[in-house]
């Protein structure tokens, strides 16, 4: 493994385009549990799990062709729970194999939020 300064380390950040901050930002401090530890007219940031969620008001809001997916330990809680909070079912949890299980909800705002219950995901090999 390249372990030069320029080698890629593994996600950080992930940033939603929203049309209305102050909305999205209360509708992702309760859809994460977690208040905002940047708060500007400009961005917010989230810290979820030592990854950046961020929401941006003049970035193209909506699903497009990456999805984002942030582990859970079990996804159709997950699901459950941000249904119950306003994001639409994109695709139900399903088993992709291995025990693996995904699904997207797209937010109040269009954005496809990815889950993924994964029980190979190792904290201690992230960089």
């Amino acid at each position: 493994m390249d372990d030069s300064p320029a080698s890629m380390r593994g996600l950080r950040t992930v940033i939603y385009g929203v049309p209305d901050i102050t909305r999205a930002k209360e509708w992702y401090a309760k859809a994460f549990g977690t208040e905002p530890y940047f708060d500007e007219p400009f961005y917010v940031g989230f810290n979820i799990g030592g990854f950046e969620l961020g929401l941006h008001p003049d970035s193209p809001s909506g699903a497009g062709g990456t999805t984002a997916y942030w582990g859970v330990e079990n996804a159709a809680e997950a699901v459950e729970r941000l249904s119950s909070l306003g994001a639409t079912v994109d695709s139900p949890p399903r088993d992709v194999g291995e025990g693996i299980k995904v699904a997207t909800v797209l937010d109040p705002f269009g954005n496809q939020i990815g889950i993924i219950e994964n029980p190979y995901f190792d904290l201690k090999a992230v960089r």
